[in-house]
């Protein structure tokens, strides 16, 4: 996506917001925050997340889940053979995985946008 750029020097110029905030269009994705789960770190219900699947999920990446068909945004927590989802909101309890439980990791939140409005 690029956007001219109004009242400026240069007529031509315009704002690439791929490469502005780094984002492959490749392998990105939006997904639209429901939920007050990672209010902690400034992710709020009704923003938009920007979420890479090319990055390999790793311990303390916030990631795009799915646990047992639901989706969820959550903070990767991977020591030894343990697996947790650890939400950014006192109010819930961190996920375990456990033994028939089935995660699959849709990618890694790498923007957050806000509408102001």
């Amino acid at each position: 996506m690029s956007f001219p750029v109004p009242h400026t020097d240069a007529a031509n110029t315009t704002i690439d917001l791929n490469a502005q905030l780094l984002i492959n269009p490749h392998s990105s994705f939006l997904f639209h925050m429901k939920g007050d789960s990672m209010e902690g770190i400034g992710i709020y219900d009704g923003d938009i997340l920007v979420v890479d699947r090319s990055i390999r999920p790793g311990h303390n990446h916030v990631v795009f889940a799915l646990l047992d068909g639901e989706n969820m945004i959550r903070r990767l927590h991977k020591r030894g053979d343990t697996i947790r989802l650890i939400s950014e909101n006192g109010k819930y309890r961190q996920i375990e995985l456990m033994e028939g439980m089935e995660l699959q990791i849709l990618g890694v939140v790498t923007v957050r946008i806000r509408n102001l409005m």
